[in-house]
C-alpha cells in the first residue's frame, strides 16, 4: 500500500471515529439523551409558551367574577418545572402564571403523580413557585385516579379550580377544574 492510500485510509477511519461526536454535538438535549421526536429546548419552549398564552387572560376574567376561592392546579415534572430539559428549574412561562396567580389572590396548588411531597415543595420553592398546596398520588394508585382525586379533595376543601396546567392527558382526567391547558408532550415522549 503506498504512503498515500495508508494516510487517506487513515483519515477516513478517524473521521469515522468522529463522526458520532460531531453529530452528538450538534443534536438536541432530548435527542443527546437518545430520545428521537423530542424538539431541542426552545422549540419546546415555545411550545409551552402557546399552550399557557390563553391562562393569564382567563384567570383574570374568572378572579373578576369573584366565584368561591380561585385555585390554579399545576402539574409539576416537565410543567411547572424543566424535568427533562433542565431538572430542578422553572418552566418559566408556567413560573410566570403561578405568579401571576399569587398577586391576585388565586391559591397556587400542585397536583403530582409523585408520591412523596418533601422533597417536590423543596424543589419548587427553589425554583421560586408559591406553593399553597401540594398533592400527590397514593401507591398503589393510577396517575389519572391519583390527580382527580387531589383536585376533587382540593375542591371540596373550599376551592374553585379555575386553571389546571399540565402536559399529560392524565392531568385532565376526572375533571375537578373550570378550564384546562395542556402543555406538550409530543405524543407521550415527554413524561
Amino acid at each position: 500500500m503506498s504512503v498515500r492510500k495508508y494516510r487517506t485510509a487513515v483519515l477516513a477511519a478517524l473521521a469515522a471515529l468522529a463522526l458520532p461526536t460531531a453529530v452528538l454535538g450538534t443534536a438536541t438535549t432530548a435527542q443527546a439523551a437518545g430520545e428521537p421526536g423530542l424538539p431541542g429546548y426552545a422549540a419546546w419552549q415555545a411550545d409551552v409558551k402557546k399552550a399557557v398564552a390563553p391562562a393569564i387572560p382567563w384567570l383574570r376574567e374568572r378572579v373578576a367574577e369573584r366565584h368561591g376561592k380561585p385555585a390554579v392546579v399545576l402539574d409539576i415534572d416537565n410543567t411547572a418545572l424543566e424535568t427533562h430539559y433542565h431538572p430542578g428549574h422553572a418552566n418559566k412561562p408556567v413560573l410566570q402564571v403561578a405568579r401571576w396567580a399569587r398577586e391576585h389572590q388565586v391559591s397556587v396548588l400542585f397536583v403530582t403523580a409523585r408520591t412523596s411531597s418533601s422533597s417536590a415543595r423543596e424543589q419548587l420553592k427553589q425554583a421560586g413557585y408559591p406553593v399553597d398546596a401540594i398533592c400527590t398520588r397514593q401507591h398503589g394508585e393510577s396517575k389519572g385516579a391519583g390527580k382527580e382525586r387531589c383536585r376533587r379533595e382540593l375542591t371540596h376543601g373550599g376551592h374553585t379550580i379555575t386553571a389546571n396546567i399540565g402536559n399529560r392527558s392524565t392531568d385532565f382526567e376526572g375533571g375537578f377544574y373550570e378550564k384546562g391547558f395542556k402543555l406538550p408532550d409530543y405524543g407521550g415522549r415527554l413524561s
